[in-house]
């Protein structure tokens, strides 16, 4: 029994391995977010510098892990196999469900998922053990620790609005003080605002991400509490002197100051949110020495494990194991990139397309906040106005190196995120460092009125979805762990294994998919976008506009003659969920569309002015067409959908199959196209024009007839309209694709 026991060990081990790789890709948001944003330095060096404060982190941490222990649930009342199949659960399902976040680039707590994990397996098997054991007198509050459940709660509803605030009030000030011109007219300001920008991020570190390092004995601790204010002060002066000492030296201070707080906040998060990644597997390597050196023959069931009521140290092994690993998700996963282009996406200016769709709630806000708006400028006086808004606008000479904000927001960001950190530790509030973050750069961006009005619905949904998503880290882990913590109980060590080893898949799977979605991507017009964003040439930017603008409606043409074989066949088996499947697709084609036309206009804007006006007709002809075109497959689709649902009477089979054939044959030509388009072989589709040209002849055939089925009596009326409806739309169909074609032709040959 003890070896299977010892295999659950190296097994949580093996799945704290990959915990640690998922984690730390989704928290790489906390100190990465600002430092890439900004773009104050390239992303190899960005990275060196974190993983040198990650390491760093981990390797001085003193590695106390109560939280695993007996920080959720009171293992004096636990036995030895049940603790071990609470932390098999807990295991199984943070990487799975940290990992599903990371795919969808959904920044989340690791601090959550893991309370409460140990609280939805803990609640598991005091469930059991209740009801197992009538006579009892123990209840929920002896076998769970509920008020950490409550801290962590308590911590989201406190990050979130204080973060926001105080990031907004703190930029709205920062950007009046320096405006947009961050390069010149700094003067004596910019040695003022590094030594505070310096000095917050060292109090940071010492209060906040070095308070429980090894090193910090009791008497550093003890000199540090007493002489806090001494120490700030010798901070702020020295660091506001050498600041200004640098900026006459002609070195970008905002570029230190964000520098500095990446490997702050690199630092501060391995030091403390390593519990989060290790904690268990620990907890449960210390409870197999104990029942293997004390159990003394008594059965794993029966073997209470009150030895986790006491603290314990980690190995110095341990933590620079983890530390090693940390640094190689850093270096390698790609998920940590795409969960901080979430953050980057809604915060940075205004141009470029929006990673989130509109809410109500969202347009609420939106309308409020215009009113409220509305309300504070028709009492502010002309003069401050006036003056308010040359602080944010931007110079024409300004630098545009395509970063999504500049480094004094960036500054902001880091300063603030640090302080209000700092400052819940020392008042004992549970705030997490990935809401404040988080939070913090959601309300410098729409401080630096970053969020225009065109944006603004968008971000909004943005930020409500993330949040959203924190609430939901908290139930699905609950939900989740209870439920495998049950299955493990009944299920004993095949359920274990089997469990294990389907989290093991899901996670190596995604892990491919994602690699694939992504190698997919750089083969589309996404790569070219940046590229193009890049460019410095004009003359350049022109053909690969072109080159953007054919793959990128060849990839649309192909998606619509899949919805447009889709919804044939759904309509005429009468598959319903083949209809909503294509509906559903064509209605996330409108945002799209709108993305493209928007991104692709910018690229148009960065050519000279004779070159753009040159462009503009036959550009917009051609995203006219592929809009036309959308909305005529809609057309199709909602009639197909809403005749289906209502299980009217099916056309006649022979007709179905008549107008399926030419269905087809529409969406092999559109194929046809899409594969032309992508090759930039645009003079090839004008030969498709006259396929689609005797397609449509077809098509209007068989439209004749049916209006002539229609005045015959007893003919269905419900089934042969929309037989009509749909001949007419697909005829229409034919005649937006040889637009389509012939307009995309001729801007090819302007380009």
């Amino acid at each position: 029994m003890e070896w299977m026991f010892l295999g659950m060990v190296i097994f949580l081990f093996l799945l704290a391995a990959f915990d640690l790789y998922v984690g730390v890709s989704n928290d790489a948001v906390n100190f990465l977010n600002s430092a890439i944003g900004s773009k104050a330095a390239h992303f190899r060096t960005l990275v060196i510098i974190a993983s040198v404060g990650v390491f760093f982190g981990c390797v001085l941490s003193n590695g106390m892990m109560d939280i695993a222990r007996h920080g959720i649930f009171m293992p004096e009342h636990f036995s030895f196999r049940e603790v071990m199949y609470i932390y098999m659960a807990v295991m199984v399902t943070d990487i799975v469900l940290l990992d599903i976040f990371n795919t969808y680039g959904m920044p989340t707590s690791t601090t959550v998922s893991m309370v409460f994990e140990l609280l939805g397996a803990s609640f598991a098997f005091v469930l059991i053990k209740m009801a197992g054991d009538g006579s009892s007198v123990l209840g929920f509050g002896d076998y769970l620790n509920t008020s950490k459940a409550l801290e962590v709660i308590m911590g989201i509803f406190l990050s979130v609005p204080i973060a926001f605030i105080f990031g907004s009030i703190i930029q709205y000030i920062t950007r009046i003080v320096f405006s947009f011109n961050i390069r010149t007219k700094l003067r004596w300001k910019i040695g003022l605002f590094g030594g505070i920008a310096i000095t917050a991020i060292i109090y940071f570190m010492l209060f906040k991400g070095l308070k429980d390092l090894s090193f910090m004995d009791k008497e550093v601790k003890a000199y540090i509490n007493e002489n806090v204010l001494m120490l700030l002060g010798i901070c702020f002066v020295v660091f506001t002197v050498l600041m200004q000492v640098l900026h006459a030296c002609k070195v970008n201070v905002f570029r230190i100051i964000v520098l500095t707080g990446t490997f702050a906040l690199a630092t501060a998060f391995a030091g403390n949110d390593l519990v989060n990644f290790i904690g268990v597997p620990l907890a449960g390597f210390s409870s197999f020495q104990d029942f293997s050196a004390n159990a003394g023959g008594a059965d794993a069931s029966s073997f209470l494990m009150t030895s986790l009521m006491d603290s314990a140290s980690t190995p110095i092994y341990f933590l620079i194991g983890a530390g090693l690993i940390m640094v190689f998700s850093l270096a390698t996963s790609k998920k940590a990139r795409h969960v901080v282009e979430t953050e980057v996406g809604l915060s940075r200016k205004d141009e470029g397309d929006e990673m989130f769709g509109s809410s109500r709630a969202a347009r609420s806000l939106v309308r409020w906040g215009n009113s409220v708006g509305t309300f504070v400028v028709n009492y502010t006086p002309e003069s401050l106005r006036r003056f308010i808004d040359s602080r944010f606008t931007t110079p024409a000479e300004a630098e545009d190196n395509g970063a999504a904000y500049d480094l004094l927001r960036a500054s902001v960001n880091l300063v603030v995120a640090s302080l209000l950190i700092a400052l819940g530790t020392s008042l004992k509030l549970p705030l997490s460092t990935t809401f404040v973050t988080f939070m913090v750069a959601m309300g410098t961006s729409l401080a630096d009125r970053a969020w225009s009005r065109e944006s603004a619905v968008f971000r909004i949904t943005g930020v409500l979805t993330v949040v959203g998503g924190w609430f939901l880290t908290a139930g699905v882990a609950f939900t989740a762990c209870f439920m495998v913590a049950l299955v493990m109980n009944y299920g004993g060590i095949v359920a274990v294994v089997v469990i294990v080893a389907v989290g093991l898949y899901s996670i190596i799977h995604s892990q491919r998919a994602y690699s694939k979605k992504k190698r997919e991507e750089e083969k589309s017009g996404d790569v070219l976008f940046t590229e193009i964003l890049a460019c410095k040439d004009q003359k350049a930017i022109v053909p690969m506009l072109s080159r953007h603008l054919d793959v990128c409606t060849g990839e649309i043409l192909e998606k619509y003659a899949d919805t447009l074989t889709e919804t044939t066949e759904g309509l005429f088996s009468e598959n319903l969920r083949t209809l909503r499947r294509a509906g559903k697709s064509l209605q996330g084609g409108k945002r799209e569309l709108k993305n493209l036309r928007r991104r692709e206009t910018i690229c148009l804007r960065r050519t000279d002015a004779t070159t753009g006006v040159r462009l503009s007709t036959t550009f917009h002809l051609v995203h006219n067409s592929l809009q036309q075109f959308l909305y005529g497959l809609i057309r199709l689709n909602e009639p197909a959908r809403e005749h289906v649902d209502n299980h009217f009477t099916p056309i006649d089979a022979v007709e179905a199959e008549q107008f399926t054939v030419m269905s087809k044959r529409l969406a092999n030509i559109m194929k046809q196209a899409a594969d032309n388009l992508k090759a930039q072989r645009t003079a090839d589709n004008v030969a498709l024009c006259a396929e689609s040209d005797k397609l449509k002849e077809q098509i209007t055939a068989m439209r004749d007839k049916v209006l002539i089925e229609l005045q015959t009596p007893g003919t269905n009326l419900t089934s042969q309209t929309l037989l009509l409806h749909v001949i007419q739309e697909t005829e229409q169909l034919c005649i937006e694709l040889n637009d389509l074609l012939k307009t995309a032709h001729r801007f090819s040959e302007l380009a």
